[in-house]
């Protein structure tokens, strides 16, 4: 199956409002710019809890998310600490965890607890953005105090989908400069295509050759504990984070027809932990270091089985059974160097070894079946050195340059036996222009190289669909030069229309390339060019009588190219979503002490190109509704109902993939299960 969307991967509003971006008679944004050193630094804007009041919010996470224009992102989690975490900051600084993630941080810290929330554009000195064009620092007040936090959430599935349950509860302290908090979490992962429908495969010709009824169920969760210390120590501060968890998942689908019954499952068991330590000092005035440690590490079990019985006679079972053992560590050090209230440097180096090791078996009718890489160890050492400057000139002006020197040797053992070191540069210097608050002009350009996914070094399957992936052990970063054009515009008090343009020249593009034997894999398939509009538009509607309210359109459109290895021909890049629009509306009514919204997607979908199979998914008129109520300060009771109707999985095989001649095509109508998640909170 192609990959599964999720509803909150995705955001949405009307274009018809970028005509307000060229007027100038809106008012300024209500918030006041922060100042800076005695001079008003037009890049930030200031929110204080009055501004919040009417929402009546219970964690600083509810505050951040009603910055206007502004998306909480915790990172992606890849390997090292640059571009690994997210646009949060809480007190100036980012976690100790690559994953405490900023959300998480602010779900367990009351909104009381707040002083401000600055929303940084472009950068500040001082500021470390992590390569994010917009960051929010959360100010929290320096008093003692004690929180709880307890969130129970149940998912109900209509029809035979399995119902799942998280709960969490979070407890923190303060007392002064000192902070330590616990959070026991037993979470559920739910995917929102689950249902069934109608599998129907046809010749090259539309000649039906088999229907089928179709049924599919994926669930799982995990269950961690974490504890978390802050305070002084030596003269400087450190901040101590651990974790531990277990994860689980199961899948499972079903396809029945006249004569023939086809089963598969997938059931993956992980164990996993991590222990973060930074320690900040400072060692004199405008002059701070920062020292961070990172250690991660885990293990997983998974097996896939497929079987199918015809007429009374059962086939041989395909199974693949995987075990994996996996870690990373980072040390970081840097200097944070503040010449004056205009000028900041920050230097330093980064050295990371990140290792995962496969053992992976396949067999047809428990008979072994040989694959590339099904035995493997792969190993990563790199060190890397970094300069960053931020320079604001004029108070409407600032200035970032830096660059990044990175070296990375990869080793490989096991089935396949190699080692190669990368050398890169990684230069980035963006320009932001503010006029005055309500308007500003960002321009970034920088090279970018990617992070690879140790799991692709590896073999796989997809025994639903009786494929099976060999693994690549030559595979190379990507890197990426990147143009980036950014226009904002604030009107009446909330309301905001940004537009991005970006640009990006790709070397050694990761996609599927073919292998002998008739089997593919991850690998690079050469060079490549992506071209990306953003628009993100936010309209109040009190002018309009509707009090309160709100209607949002957001999208991202993306135009790919790169040459397919298979057939030497122009296509898109695989699994870039080509336009993925949201469409929102959202009010609140203070007197009910009531928010609701909805969100409609009216398309969304995605094609990946294997050499042997063209598949994807597509989707259409994707509804979230909700409403949260908060009858006290300390209680929020959120209810949400999801409605999907219109959701089909498709493949192209083909039978030859030099003439690309068609096998058969199959296609899944899925009718996802509708379902409700009521979220209860208490704070105290």
């Amino acid at each position: 199956m192609p990959p599964r969307p999720t509803a909150r991967s995705v955001l949405f509003a009307p274009a018809a409002a970028v005509a307000l971006l060229a007027a100038g008679t809106c008012p300024v944004l209500a918030q006041t710019p922060a100042p800076a050193a005695g001079a008003t630094d037009q890049g930030v804007l200031v929110f204080t809890p009055d501004f919040f009041a009417a929402q009546r919010p219970n964690t600083a996470l509810d505050m951040v998310e009603r910055i206007p224009g502004f998306s909480v992102e915790d990172g992606d989690g890849s390997r090292g600490f640059e571009g690994a975490v997210g646009n949060v900051l809480v007190n100036g600084a980012r976690p100790a965890s690559k994953t405490d993630r900023g959300s998480a941080v602010l779900g367990r810290t009351l909104a009381r607890q707040v002083e401000r929330i600055e929303l940084i554009r472009g950068g500040a000195p001082g500021i470390d953005m992590q390569g994010y064009p917009v960051v929010v620092n959360v100010i929290l007040r320096n008093e003692a105090s004690r929180q709880h936090v307890v969130e129970v959430t149940p998912y109900l599935f209509e029809g035979d989908g399995t119902n799942m349950v998280s709960a969490r509860y979070q407890f923190t302290a303060r007392d002064g400069e000192r902070s330590w908090s616990l959070t026991l979490s037993d979470g559920a992962d739910v995917d929102d295509s689950n249902g069934g429908g109608t599998s129907v495969r046809r010749d090259a010709a539309g000649q039906v050759l088999r229907r089928e009824r179709f049924r599919e169920d994926d669930y799982g969760g995990g269950t961690s504990v974490r504890g978390n210390y802050a305070g002084p120590m030596l003269g400087g501060r450190i901040d101590l984070t651990a974790r531990l968890g277990v994860n689980d998942y199961h899948e499972e689908s079903e396809l029945t027809g006249d004569d023939v019954r086809r089963l598969s499952g997938f059931d993956w068991d992980g164990e996993s932990g991590e222990i973060g330590a930074v320690y900040t000092w400072p060692l004199r005035a405008g002059l701070t270091s920062e020292t961070r440690f990172i250690h991660e590490f885990g293990t997983s079990e998974s097996v896939a089985v497929s079987s199918r019985r015809t007429g009374g006679v059962a086939a041989p079972e395909q199974r693949f059974a995987a075990t994996d053992e996996s870690g990373e560590t980072i040390l970081r050090s840097l200097l944070q160097i503040e010449r004056s209230p205009r000028l900041s440097v920050e230097t330093g180096a980064e050295v990371a070894y990140n290792m995962l090791e496969v053992d992976q078996a396949f067999s047809v009718g428990g008979a072994p079946v040989p694959l590339p890489s099904d035995q493997i160890k792969v190993e990563e050492t790199r060190g890397e050195v970094f300069a960053r400057a931020t320079w604001r000139p004029r108070t409407d002006l600032t200035l970032e340059g830096g660059l990044r020197l990175e070296a990375s040797t990869f080793r490989q053992s096991g089935d396949a036996d190699a080692e190669k070191t990368l050398y890169y540069a990684k230069p980035r210097v963006l320009a932001t222009w503010t006029p005055m608050a309500r308007i500003q002009l960002r321009l970034r350009l920088e090279r970018e190289v990617g992070q690879l996914d140790f799991d692709d070094f590896a073999a796989s399957a997809e025994l639903e669909d009786d494929t099976v992936f060999g693994g690549n052990v030559d595979l190379e970063p990507e890197q990426r030069w990147i143009a980036e054009l950014a226009l904002e515009r604030r009107f009446l008090g909330d309301g905001i229309i940004a537009v991005t343009l970006r640009h990006d020249e790709i070397r050694d593009v990761i996609d599927r390339l073919p292998l002998d034997g008739g089997l593919s894999a991850v690998g690079n398939i050469g060079d490549g060019t992506l071209d990306r509009l953003d628009v993100n538009i936010v309209v109040p509607l009190d002018r309009i009588g509707f009090s309160g309210g709100q209607v949002g359109f957001r999208n991202t459109w993306n135009q790919s190219e790169v040459t397919d290895p298979t057939t030497g021909a122009l296509r898109p890049i695989s699994n870039l979503r080509r336009s993925q629009a949201v469409i929102s509306v959202q009010q609140d009514i203070a007197r009910w002490r009531l928010q609701w919204g909805a969100a409609w997607l009216p398309l969304l979908g995605s094609t990946s190109y294997d050499p042997d199979q063209t598949s994807g998914f597509r989707g259409r008129d994707y509804l979230e509704l909700w409403a949260e109520y908060k009858p006290a300060a300390a209680w929020a009771i959120r209810a949400q109902l999801n409605l999907w109707d219109d959701f089909v999985a498709f493949r192209e095989v083909y039978a030859n993939r030099a003439s690309r001649r068609i096998d058969f095509v199959e296609t899944r109508e899925i009718d996802p299960r509708t379902f409700v998640q009521v979220r209860v909170r208490r704070t105290f």
